[in-house]
């Protein structure tokens, strides 16, 4: 199995995502965890997780709002 990210703008455009060919699912999510700031902030607004061709998920790069 072959889990990747794809990343997205806010238009649903998709990004330039670095090579992300992970082993599997906690190592795909460890990975993001580690670089979704840097990546919303060059204007990804969501990533994809995919494995083998097959959606997995959606998730917005939003952080969460400062009190």
């Amino acid at each position: 199995m072959t889990w990747t990210w794809k990343l997205e703008d806010a238009d649903g455009n998709a990004l330039e995502t670095p090579d992300s060919d992970l082993g599997s699912q906690g190592d795909a999510e460890s990975w993001l965890g580690e670089r979704w700031r840097d990546f919303a902030d060059q204007g990804a607004a969501a990533a994809i997780l995919v494995e083998d061709g097959r959606t997995v998920y959606r998730m917005e790069l939003s952080p969460a709002e400062e009190s």
